[in-house]
């Protein structure tokens, strides 16, 4: 099992050692990790946010461990060699379309919700989100108009083809659910949106056993913080699910907890080849104060040993010992607590 892992930037280092800590503790057979440089720190030492020797292992490899990036010292590059053009090049290049992002409430931590406790605990979701299209990856341009006025645009499309089989993946996803899948769109405002919402209606003939119903970005906005627990899987686009998750993050109380894993259609010898990450930034303030909760990292690890390793067993074992540290009161900063980061994975460790 080749695991390729690219720590990258900020806070990324510190809790990617925390997930290997614990994928080494499982004392799996045949496990193989390699190390490569992603981000800003790929651009200080190699002149590019995605060098050609990272992109090459991730390709060899069954699995990719991925921390986080950005530096703000890289803000003034020239946007194809800022730190973010990693994620996204190998988003592209690895033909990675659809990012899985679960949103559980765990028990004892309705507290640190946002929401009120008997609204958080309802919260159980799955948020699949496209990842190849969407003004993400559609041209862009920076431009001074005749009159001298500076004009910035971003093309947003989608192809059929791109829209089917992300709602295949979030059908089949809800099959093994609850049975319910809210697709959430712009229709009326986006000719994008209404195709999305068409293609999906079609490929809802498919699954006559899965419950679809269609919602604009603005009320499932509001309904995240209303009346979260209606969510079963959630499927929408590149740029609002990037919102979305996050806000469902702060809906469970913290983003330090939320997992995510990215899959194409490439299958390994296990399973399906995935680049798996928390969904948080590299939080360049607080990068070496050892206060990054490394949670959403390992529950990343256990997300990559279920899809891509076939491994259900140890990846339940894994996601429980995060849930036993939890209720044993192992918090970081961002729980309101005071263990750091490496304390944090020993207490999952210990729990294994």
């Amino acid at each position: 099992m080749k695991i390729a892992v690219f720590p990258g930037d900020g806070i990324g280092p510190e809790v990617t050692r925390e997930a290997v800590r614990v994928l080494e503790a499982l004392d799996l057979p045949g496990l193989t990790l390699f190390e490569g440089d992603v981000g800003g720190a790929a651009y200080a030492r190699h002149g590019h946010p995605l060098p050609p020797e990272t992109l090459a292992m991730a390709r060899e490899a069954d699995a990719v461990l991925f921390g986080a990036v950005g530096d703000p010292a890289c803000d003034g590059l020239e946007r194809h060699l800022r730190p973010e053009q990693a994620i996204l090049g190998l988003r592209g290049e690895l033909g990675l379309f659809a990012n899985l992002r679960p949103a559980t409430c765990q028990p004892g931590l309705e507290n640190m919700s946002a929401l009120r406790p008997q609204i958080a605990r309802s919260i159980d979701l799955l948020i699949v989100r496209e990842l190849n299209g969407d003004v993400y990856f559609g041209d862009k341009a920076l431009e001074t108009l005749p009159d001298g006025r500076r004009r910035g645009w971003d093309m947003m499309s989608y192809a059929e083809d791109e829209v089917r089989r992300i709602a295949h993946v979030a059908f089949r996803a809800a099959q093994g659910r609850k049975g319910r899948l809210c697709s959430i769109d712009k229709a009326n405002v986006l000719e994008t949106s209404q195709l999305w919402r068409d293609v999906v209606s079609e490929v809802a003939g498919e699954y006559p056993n899965v419950a679809l119903d269609h919602m604009y970005v603005d009320n499932a906005a509001m309904q995240l913080v209303r009346d979260p627990g209606r969510f079963d899987v959630v499927v929408t686009g590149n740029l609002f699910g990037d919102i979305l998750s996050d806000q469902a993050s702060m809906c469970v109380g913290s983003i330090g907890l939320l997992a995510s894993a990215s899959l194409g259609e490439r299958a390994t010898g296990y399973g399906t080849f995935g680049l798996y990450e928390p969904i948080h930034g590299s939080a360049p303030d607080i990068a070496g104060e050892g206060r990054a909760n490394p949670m959403a990292t390992i529950l990343s690890a256990a997300m990559m040993l279920r899809h891509s390793f076939g491994r259900e067993a140890e990846a339940a074992r894994v996601e429980a010992a995060v849930a036993r540290a939890l209720a044993d009161g192992v918090r970081g900063a961002d729980l309101g607590g005071k263990a750091d980061t490496v304390s944090i994975g020993d207490a999952v460790i210990e729990r294994l």
